[in-house]
């Protein structure tokens, strides 16, 4: 498929593909803007490519199922890392347990080895790919991703042993 091909069949969505962002979004209006146009960010700009597996439109709603999932996965762990507001649906019902929670999350973070440490913050507070936090750090991209899966499993298991699972 052309880029011009591409566009043009971005627009012809661009409807379907803003109702469903809504959807992936909780009818959140300013989420699902700023999702739409990340998808098609990645789209224009090849990160996420069309293999004509599918038609365009299933191309597309999956890209941008893909980017709320990613942009709620951030706002969550912003949220309890640096106290900001999360996403209403991840968010505990009560101060009290954010706070612990955000505590929590940031001791067993601060517990990890300083390379998984930057690798977790890098993909899920900044929202960046593997490829990409590998660059940043200037590791290879199988490094990367091993420094990520041990970091994710350690947290996992640092903040089930506090949580008594």
């Amino acid at each position: 498929m052309t880029p011009a091909e591409t566009r043009a069949e971005i627009e012809r969505l661009h409807a379907a593909g803003f109702a469903w962002a809504m959807a992936c979004c909780g009818r959140n209006r300013e989420r699902a803007e700023d999702v739409l146009q990340t998808s098609y960010l990645k789209i224009l700009d090849g990160r996420a490519r069309f293999a004509e597996r599918s038609s365009f439109r299933t191309f597309l709603f999956g890209v941008i199922r893909r980017t709320a999932s990613e942009e709620r996965r951030r706002t969550m762990w912003t949220g309890l890392l640096f106290g900001r507001d999360g996403h209403e649906a991840a968010a505990p019902a009560d101060d009290e347990t954010v706070s612990v929670e955000r505590l929590a999350l940031r001791d067993a973070m601060e517990r990890l080895p300083r390379r998984q440490r930057e690798v977790v913050h890098l993909v899920f507070a900044m929202g960046m790919t593997l490829q990409e936090a590998a660059a940043t750090l200037s590791i290879s991209p199988g490094a990367a991703a091993t420094h990520y899966h041990r970091g994710k499993a350690k947290l996992a298991e640092r903040l089930g042993e506090r949580r008594g699972a």
